[in-house]
């Protein structure tokens, strides 16, 4: 069994769509990066890339690389899959959070688990996401932007 922790923190821009989880939330504002910038599916394959072994999404995904730019984070992390599974792990379970003081994220936290499972071919059940604020404290307690925490628990395959 092996273990690894997902962290990322993206600030609110303009004219942007608010992707979280693979799943477009309606708000004014979306997040800036170099890809469509999903705080969550980011911080959910560092997770999966560091129980691995394998190094973090900016060593996989670049973002001086312009073949990623507005991509759509659920292909990194199908390819994050990828990479994890050719290195001989499976995904056991993936507990992730969003901090987040706007907009509400609890309406749309069963269809990010669809979309998260249905990309990583496992069950929904292996999925649990949670929502929280900051209470008001510091950049993300001011609506500055979106983070996400997330841990992975990987197990080594059986050989046949």
């Amino acid at each position: 069994m092996r273990t690894g922790i997902g962290i990322d923190f993206h600030r609110f821009a303009a004219n942007r769509k608010l992707i979280l989880g693979g799943v477009e939330i309606p708000h004014e504002r979306g997040l800036t990066g170099h890809s469509d910038a999903d705080v969550l599916l980011h911080a959910i394959c560092d997770a999966l890339l560091g129980a691995a072994a394998l190094g973090d999404i900016g060593r996989h995904f670049p973002n001086s690389d312009p073949q990623y730019k507005n991509i759509s984070s659920l292909r990194l992390l199908s390819e994050t899959k990828q990479k994890i599974t050719t290195a001989g792990f499976q995904i056991e379970n993936i507990d992730a959070t969003v901090i987040a003081e706007q907009p509400r994220l609890a309406p749309y936290i069963p269809k990010m688990i669809c979309k998260i499972a249905e990309t990583l071919k496992i069950e929904a059940s292996q999925i649990n996401i949670k929502a929280t604020t900051s209470e008001g404290l510091g950049a993300l307690g001011r609506a500055e932007g979106v983070a996400a925490l997330a841990i992975a628990l990987l197990n080594a395959r059986k050989a046949a």
